[in-house]
């Protein structure tokens, strides 16, 4: 468990576990999201240059694992002019064949885990 000090009051980091309590079909999730993922089983080619690159989960909300096990991409938001705040994030090695992936739609403040059939 992580204390920090905020406000001069001592707030506690909820610690992860191996087990994410929600969970999203991958066919219930955003056409984009489905596509991101479909390109992240083929290897690329990806739409951003940040996609692929190494995930810190330094908000522990996903299950703790070695560092360059996560990996984060882009999930395309119509009309953002920029990124936007959706992202997939897997986790394995190799990276085409993710032993987990997770849903965030919020830009990491929340994240659901993705099932597959």
């Amino acid at each position: 468990m992580v204390a920090t000090l905020v406000g001069g009051a001592s707030v506690q980091a909820k610690p992860s576990t191996d087990q994410t309590q929600d969970t999203v079909a991958l066919a219930a999730l955003p056409r984009e999201a489905q596509t991101t993922h479909r390109l992240i089983l083929a290897g690329g080619p990806f739409p951003y240059d940040k996609d692929g690159t190494v995930f810190g989960n330094r908000e522990r909300l996903l299950p703790i694992k070695a560092r360059g096990y996560y990996r984060e991409y882009t999930v395309k938001t119509p009309g953002a002019r920029n990124r936007g705040a959706r992202r997939l994030v897997c986790g394995g090695k190799p990276p085409t064949t993710p032993d987990a992936c997770f849903y965030t739609d919020d830009h990491y403040n929340s994240f659901k885990r993705v099932t597959t059939p």
